[in-house]
């Protein structure tokens, strides 16, 4: 490979990224000249689900839902690295060894499912 497809690959790196800048400023220019500019009052308030907000934006939240959440996010997670394991352990030399390490691997995931079930985090009440 020399040295002038070496920079010619870089040119057309630097050519996408002028042209991706290029097309972003010429659609928020274009927005901006086509968009109708009469703010009114109406216009200018607080929009929440068709109704004018009333009393104060303090809301008590139960800590359960997080918990919820981030359980959910936790095995979302699991499954993005059973994937890529599934494609490793089809590879010849691999068999053994991927099966060793998502065995860990999952063996501390149900370690923590056990303990948040054990901690009653899971009830919903």
């Amino acid at each position: 490979m020399g040295t002038t497809d070496y920079l010619a690959s870089y040119a057309t790196l630097g050519f996408l990224l002028v042209l991706g800048v290029l097309v972003a400023v010429a659609a928020l220019t274009v927005n901006r000249l086509l968009r109708t500019q009469v703010p009114t009052r109406t216009k200018q308030l607080t929009y929440e689900c068709g109704l004018d907000p009333v009393g104060g934006d303090w809301a008590q939240m139960q800590i359960r839902y997080y918990v919820y959440a981030f359980l959910y996010v936790l095995f979302a997670v699991e499954s993005v690295f059973l994937f890529p394991w599934a494609v490793v352990y089809n590879q010849t030399g691999f068999g053994l060894i991927t099966v060793a390490e998502m065995a860990v691997f999952v063996a501390v995931l149900v370690l923590g499912l056990a303990y948040a079930w054990r901690k009653g985090v899971l009830r919903w009440l």
